[in-house]
């Protein structure tokens, strides 16, 4: 891979180390002669996929043609054994996107494409006639900005829609049934329609102290 070796190879990455950089921030979404590809790559393998990249990139130092390599993933707050938690999901499940710089002729480096196509885990680029093609702006906008999500505020996994039957399982109207007349994801909340002394009521409840479903449904 002669073509390849304009860097130094092993030289060490200049945001290696540096564990509060984000590149879905901390550089230009779009880069002077950057583009952006899609990897299908084999299920749950989209992390090692992306460390193997990166690895050989630094190793056969060519940064000057691959950039940022990317799984984007967000986090998802749930309920397990009645207490909350915080998991990372992948926002694409068999996707790797990687940033590249084209020749002049406007092809990926054929070095380069060999090097990521004979990673294990990849399966093909995303492209139109088994040629990759580069993803749209604003398909990497949505990309880089899904990739940055505020840690201390996760996105709750909401299973409710408004009218919806359910049972609340905690607090002061535990055992209660009643109709989910809203659900409200920022806050983690559902209001659910009670009948209270004959009379319909909307009680606002955390989103885990309800479950779907009355009776033994």
């Amino acid at each position: 891979m002669a073509d390849m070796h304009r860097g130094k190879a092993g030289e060490k990455s200049q945001f290696e180390g540096t564990e509060t950089f984000d590149p879905a921030t901390d550089l230009p979404m779009f880069r002077d002669g950057m583009n952006w590809f899609v990897l299908r790559v084999a299920s749950n393998k989209e992390n090692s996929v992306q460390r193997t990249l990166l690895r050989k990139v630094q190793i056969e130092g060519i940064e000057h043609w691959v950039g940022r390599i990317m799984v984007p993933t967000e986090k998802v707050k749930s309920m397990k054994a009645g207490k909350p938690r915080i998991t990372e999901t992948k926002l694409y499940p068999g996707y790797v996107f990687v940033e590249m710089r084209l020749e002049n002729d406007g092809r990926i480096n054929q070095d380069v494409f060999f090097l990521i196509k004979e990673t294990d885990g990849v399966g093909d680029f995303v492209g139109t006639s088994g040629k990759p093609a580069p993803m749209a702006q604003h398909e990497v906008e949505k990309m880089l900005f899904d990739s940055k999500k505020p840690e201390e505020a996760p996105q709750v996994k909401m299973e409710f829609a408004k009218g919806d039957k359910v049972t609340i399982n905690e607090g002061a109207f535990q055992n209660y049934e009643g109709e989910v007349d809203e659900v409200l994801p920022d806050k983690g909340l559902v209001r659910v329609l009670v009948t209270i002394f004959g009379r319909q009521a909307p009680i606002e409840l955390e989103y885990w102290q309800v479950r779907k479903g009355i009776g033994d449904e």
